[in-house]
């Protein structure tokens, strides 16, 4: 087995974080499942929309750093398989947010690499602490990006099927990575980080789905 030095390790996650970032680098192993419904919206109903769609791609770019963190620093193998296997699927959302945004006639946020920055300190800092706390940290984070997502369905416009299928399957996925961290032995995290991951959380929203 081919041993990977420090230089090695900070290619890939440089290439990973590159991936997550830079629109169009990132492709979708699963079909976009809006492709099977067309949708018509006003002008306002667009942008407001492109605005949810934003905020949700950002999310899924801090999931990206804080599995990309987490596999770098977890310390046990089938912890670090699962935190890459994660990060693969949530490629998926990427992609698909991307396509949404561009059929909307918009852009992704242009502060995804502080978001990025952020997560990927805070999942390095979950995987040293130990695995158990690393695999709490995901738990937590899916419960949180899975109460956006609800929330974001909640505001669509009513003819918005395209964008509300996409939405829906984003959080079954998320939903079962929480089940997953969960069962392979999360803990709850102490109230004082959830507090802030919460906060981090709210400026996310509140800026990415105008910037």
């Amino acid at each position: 087995m081919r041993h990977y030095t420090g230089i090695d390790k900070f290619i890939h996650s440089f290439d990973q974080a590159l991936r997550s970032l830079v629109p169009g680098t990132t492709s979708a192993q699963r079909e976009n499942p809006g492709n099977t419904v067309e949708t018509k919206l006003a002008v306002s109903e667009a942008r407001h929309v492109a605005g949810l769609m934003r905020v949700n791609h950002s999310g899924e770019v801090c999931a990206q750093a804080l599995y990309h963190g987490q596999a770098l620093t977890a310390k046990l193998p089938n912890v670090r398989r699962e935190m890459e296997q994660a990060a693969i699927e949530e490629q998926d959302h990427l992609a698909w947010c991307e396509d949404r945004l561009k059929e909307l006639d918009s852009h992704t946020s242009l502060l995804n690499p502080v978001w990025y920055g952020l997560s990927f300190g805070m999942g390095a800092i979950a995987g040293i602490a130990g695995d158990k706390y690393s695999l709490g940290f995901v738990a937590e984070t899916e419960r949180q990006v899975s109460l956006h997502l609800e929330h974001h369905i909640s505001q669509l416009p009513e003819q918005d099927d395209r964008s509300r299928k996409i939405l829906v399957q984003m959080n079954e996925d998320e939903l079962h990575h929480r089940d997953t961290a969960l069962k392979a032995g999360g803990v709850d995290l102490p109230v004082p980080v959830r507090l802030t991951m919460t906060a981090i959380s709210k400026l996310m929203t509140k800026t990415s789905y105008y910037i």
